[in-house]
């Protein structure tokens, strides 16, 4: 079964995915920290991250760039998960190479069927 890393500070968000996607199946990895989501990602190779912009340490935008300089790590798909609706915001996330775009509050059957179609890809 695939993989999912999830990089999320916020407990309840943590536990709430987690949740989900474990009872669909998938194997979840969690970090907490910006630096913690990278060191997985290229220790662990996930099938898919799904990376919290707003991080204490290092943003999402940054962590994404750190994955992205590993050769092995750089092909996982990783979908920006963010709170921010602001038009600039969403074009600076897009802009910065994210393969997707979730906004919370997660909409569980759009959340679910945008695993899966990153997923089938892995």
């Amino acid at each position: 079964m695939s993989t999912i890393l999830i990089v999320e500070d916020n407990e309840n968000n943590m536990m709430l995915v987690r949740d989900v996607l474990e009872m669909k199946g998938y194997t979840v990895l969690g970090a907490s920290t910006g630096k913690e989501g990278v060191r997985l990602a290229i220790e662990r190779k996930p099938d898919l991250i799904l990376m919290d912009i707003q991080l204490p340490d290092i943003d999402g935008i940054t962590a994404l760039a750190q994955i992205r300089v590993d050769g092995a790590a750089r092909k996982i798909p990783v979908l920006a998960v963010s709170a921010s609706v602001m038009p600039e915001e969403k074009q600076k996330i897009a802009a910065s190479g994210f393969d997707d775009y979730i906004t919370k509050p997660l909409n569980m059957k759009t959340f679910v069927e945008t695993v899966e179609k990153f997923i089938g890809k892995a």
